[in-house]
């Protein structure tokens, strides 16, 4: 038809690249389920998890002493995460924040390179002049970023508290880190006042963690999003030819994303926890 529009099962879908117009800032509402509304990133995310777990169960299959291929894959990208992560959170605890740093390093990773695959953003429905798309990449929802950022907040007061205690964690935010052997006693006792000072900036800090954590991984990816739109827009007749470079540019993001947000959640975690591991000052 005319504008390649079709009818299937009684909604009109799309497809239609949308170039020139801005992507939208927040999802859009594709129904309800028992009164609980379902947005296109949310059904996205559904689809590119479900997918995570059958690329990983098919690339695993039965573990087997002899690995098979799909097995030495995916052991030597936990193999090379884990030396990566081991140094930064210590090895007290790396084995037990394995599970949720990686989990967030394949699950950030895949949802930022799910946006560059076809029909993202161009396959929805026309209604009363308005195109709602059906798939929406997660992390271009600031809603999906923050939650994200809530669950890694969450993972570290757990490991932060299960393995340094309230004791322990509240001396190393506001307790006097100044070796006493060296110096004075009155300069000993004022520095008490000042590490007091740092604790409360520190602890803004850890609250301002949510902002910067959600805001960082969402903006890289919605500016993405607006940008190959753009590029798109900007010369239509070219747009299978000039968009390449900016579609390696964002799979190359996708990458320093995922891996940005797991490092920071793991330094987080590590700098209260790998505090054993430090060497002691001299006497």
């Amino acid at each position: 038809m005319r504008k390649g529009l079709f009818t299937f099962f009684g909604c009109i879908l799309a497809f239609q690249v949308q170039a020139g117009v801005a992507v939208s800032p927040k999802p859009y509402l594709l129904g309800t389920i028992g009164g609980f509304p379902i947005t296109n990133g949310m059904l996205y995310t559904w689809i590119i998890s479900l997918a995570i777990i059958g690329i990983v169960r098919w690339l695993v299959q039965k573990p087997q002493l002899i690995p098979t291929k799909g097995q030495v894959v995916v052991e030597t990208l936990i193999d090379n995460i884990l030396q990566l992560l081991q140094p930064i959170v210590g090895a007290r605890v790396v084995k037990q924040a394995f599970p949720v740093l990686i989990g967030f390093f394949i699950y950030i990773l895949m949802q930022n390179w799910s946006s560059l695959l076809p029909g993202v953003g161009t396959i929805g429905k026309l209604e009363h002049g308005h195109f709602t798309y059906f798939f929406r990449p997660s992390n271009a929802d600031l809603n999906a970023t923050l939650a994200l950022a809530i669950v890694s907040m969450i993972a570290w007061g757990y490991f932060v508290f299960s393995y340094e205690g309230f004791t322990g964690t509240i001396r190393h935010i506001f307790g006097n880190k100044a070796d006493k052997s060296e110096l004075s006693f009155g300069i000993y006792s004022f520095l008490f006042f000042i590490f007091l000072g740092v604790g409360l900036i520190e602890c803004i800090s850890i609250l301002f963690r949510l902002v910067s954590l959600s805001f960082r991984l969402y903006g890289n990816v919605f500016g993405g999003e607006n940008l190959l739109n753009n590029i798109m827009a900007l010369a239509p007749w070219t747009k299978y030819v000039l968009p390449v470079p900016f579609y390696f540019l964002e799979i190359l993001i996708g990458v320093v994303q995922a891996l940005v947000f797991t490092l920071l959640v793991a330094v987080y975690i590590g700098s209260i926890c790998n505090q054993e591991e430090e060497p002691s000052p001299s006497p």
